[in-house]
């Protein structure tokens, strides 16, 4: 370019450089232009890019706390199971544990004599079939008794005498024995050993 600048004239070299600049110029110009149109646009697939990343990225999120409560309600539905598991042994413990405690009472009791539940409802059910017989005879003795002008003098029973009647009266079968004696009082001014008739 040194050697076609020598032979053109001033006048034509400053014309040419004038040329040249207006050139580089404009084609700065045009150069500006795409940079600030391709920016723009560049500027809006960045845009477009990071929504799409933001959206994958809610996504991945929404999905891992969906993954996080289905793991909290199997870890919770697994923790309530072993709880239960371990309340029904500890249940079932305490059942054995008051069984034993109950068993060793009842014999704790049979031991020194005092009488069951069971024992006391035979005796009541022995006492009602024994006081259901008592009525009949009083009844019958009252019946002889108005048929007889004379009553017969009524004589003292002896604790034997009392005993026999009672086992002629009684059905054969016999109350569980118990260790306790039950005596009957006796009256004060009744002779020892001797049970007054009403």
């Amino acid at each position: 370019m040194v050697k076609k600048l020598k032979s053109l004239s001033e006048n034509q070299v400053a014309q040419t450089l004038r040329g040249s600049a207006q050139q580089i110029w404009l084609a700065g110009l045009g150069a500006y232009a795409k940079a600030q149109e391709e920016g723009n646009k560049v500027f809006d697939t960045l845009v477009k890019e990071g929504e799409s990343i933001q959206m994958k990225g809610n996504k991945v999120f929404d999905q891992l706390v969906k993954e996080g409560e289905a793991i909290q309600k199997k870890t919770r539905k697994v923790a309530d199971e072993k709880v239960a598991a371990v309340a029904g042994k500890a249940a079932g413990t305490w059942d054995r544990l008051e069984q034993v405690f109950e068993d060793r009472v009842a014999r704790a009791l049979s031991s020194l004599g005092v009488p069951t539940k069971k024992d006391i409802e035979k005796l009541s059910k022995r006492v009602a079939e024994l006081t259901a017989v008592v009525q009949q005879l009083t009844d019958a003795q009252e019946g002889t008794a108005k048929k007889v002008a004379k009553p017969a003098p009524v004589k003292a029973a002896t604790p034997a005498t009392a005993k026999a009647v009672a086992a002629k009266a009684a059905p054969a079968k016999k109350p569980a024995a118990t260790k306790s004696v039950a005596r009957k009082a006796e009256p004060a001014n009744a002779p020892a050993g001797e049970a007054v008739v009403a």
